[in-house]
């Protein structure tokens, strides 16, 4: 979610994993393993992000690619859309939403985000609510709407 382009996010794949093996001498077993693996990639994606957006490049959007992908079935167009809606959250938001999707409990997305456990319960309300309403506004955009 914080690459769109796939060599960039291999890139950032390597970085991570670089990360994770240049910190592993730091764990010191005061969270489990994948708290603490989590932590370092997102401190990684966030760097990378912070990173990225200093420069001045434009990456294609999907309307700029020449062969158009084939639809492939409403699931796959509401995961599609879903994607879209994350993707415009703020890099924390998105973070919380990414590992909230990945069954993360709040005690550890907390942990990994540095929040507390009721702003992480708060902060999903709300990125809840913005998604429901940017899906609702895509569902009902004149291009989604059929004739």
């Amino acid at each position: 979610m914080y690459c769109q382009d796939p060599d960039e996010r291999a890139d950032l794949l390597q970085e991570m994993l670089y990360q994770l093996w240049k910190a592993y001498p730091g764990f010191g077993g005061r969270s489990s393993f994948t708290t603490w693996m989590y932590r370092v990639c997102l401190n990684t994606a966030l760097t990378w992000f912070r990173k990225s957006t200093r420069k001045n490049w434009e990456s294609l959007s999907l309307s700029h690619q020449q062969i158009p992908e084939p639809p492939t079935g409403p699931e796959e167009e509401q995961r599609q859309a879903l994607f879209q809606a994350i993707a415009t959250l703020s890099p924390l938001n998105k973070a919380i939403v990414l590992l909230y999707l990945d069954e993360v409990s709040y005690e550890e997305i907390a942990s990994i985000t540095g929040l507390t456990k009721s702003n992480v319960s708060v902060r999903l309300v709300r990125i809840k609510k913005e998604l429901e309403s940017q899906l609702k506004k895509q569902a009902n955009s004149p291009d989604n709407v059929n004739s």
